[in-house]
């Protein structure tokens, strides 16, 4: 990191877009000081976000399977100030299981990432005894964490009134409209100025049952991806875990077999589980997938967070703070447009 001239520290801004890139820029602006709006185009409800399709998982070192070591460094950050901010975020840690079939892959995933304990059998049964009997073995993250999106956003919404900020719903805007510091998190739609970003579509499924009882997301080791099934309120548990490249919305008939029959996989109770809901977001992705804080005077965009929304964005939010107070640039995030 070196210093560098950066905007009045003391200016106000104003941020676009209130999905959880935005909502943490605005969190942590308002509670330095700054004279905060927050501007988001669709209501309050915020069902046109892709965070309302997020799985939620705060999971730095099973990312480290595929992601690039950036992901972790932002990612472990992130988890302090989900700690600091919000300290009912569960931190139960995420479990990583497979069955015999793809006990290489299984020892693989176990090689590439870090921060992990071996279970065998029945430490497996006393961490989820919803698995007992289920799989011999697993790799159990205890650092990690989950948040349900749908709850946790408002939370953050909340925390930026209680901070003075200010959030405008059904407000369109452009970083031209704005005055003093102007920071864009709109995702897809700021291709308009940023066309190399592409959206990679994620499905998820909803489902409910009280058959099955887990306290931690679960990743199955899986031929084509590992499914994750993440624990929320009410007996609801959602699976996730497809990356398309293709912008198109809904699930396809292809990834509901494949959710569904990994699920089953987990245990056969989801067989019987009643499906709440089908859907998919998509994902706003530079080239290299990775995400980039851009710098134009007073202009920054903070994009292409990919499959990492709820995992990267409190530590982006820092960098971008850190720039307006002090001029402090991250070399491996940001750069001048």
């Amino acid at each position: 990191m070196y210093q560098n001239k950066s905007p009045r520290g003391d200016s106000p801004v104003s941020i676009i877009g209130a999905g959880i890139a935005g909502a943490w820029q605005a969190l942590l602006f308002a509670q330095a000081g700054h004279a905060v709006t927050l501007h988001e185009r669709s209501d309050a409800a915020m069902t046109e976000s892709t965070s309302h399709w997020a799985g939620g998982m705060l999971a730095p070192y099973c990312e480290a399977e595929v992601a690039e070591p950036i992901i972790s460094r932002l990612g472990q950050r992130s988890l302090d100030i989900w700690r600091r901010e919000l300290p009912d975020t569960p931190f139960n840690g995420s479990l990583v299981v497979a069955h015999a079939r793809e006990r290489s892959d299984f020892e693989r995933f176990a090689r590439m990432t870090e921060g992990h304990q071996r279970l065998d059998a029945s430490g497996v049964a006393q961490l989820e005894p919803s698995l007992d009997g289920r799989f011999r073995d697993a790799l159990f993250f205890p650092a990690e964490g989950h948040v349900e999106p749908r709850r946790v956003l408002p939370k953050l919404h909340e925390r930026i009134l209680a901070a003075g900020g200010i959030i405008k719903f059904n407000s369109d805007v452009s970083a031209e409209d704005l005055e003093g510091i102007v920071i864009d998190c709109r995702g897809l739609s700021a291709r308009d100025g940023q066309p190399e970003l592409r959206g990679v579509k994620g499905e998820m499924i909803l489902i409910e049952t009280a058959e099955v009882e887990l306290s931690r997301p679960v990743r199955l080791i899986h031929p084509r991806w590992p499914l994750y099934v993440i624990p929320r309120e009410d007996h609801l548990f959602m699976l996730g875990a497809t990356s398309i490249e293709a912008e198109d919305t809904g699930v396809s008939v292809r990834s509901a077999l494949e959710l569904l029959g990994a699920a089953y996989a987990v245990h056969p109770a989801f067989a019987e589980a009643r499906i709440v809901e089908f859907g998919s977001g998509l994902r706003p992705a530079f080239p290299d997938n990775l995400p980039r804080i851009t710098i134009d005077r007073n202009k920054m965009s903070v994009n292409g967070l990919y499959r990492h929304g709820f995992l990267l964005a409190p530590a982006l939010a820092e960098l971008t703070l850190a720039y307006v107070k002090r001029g402090q640039i991250d070399n491996e995030v940001m750069r001048c447009a």
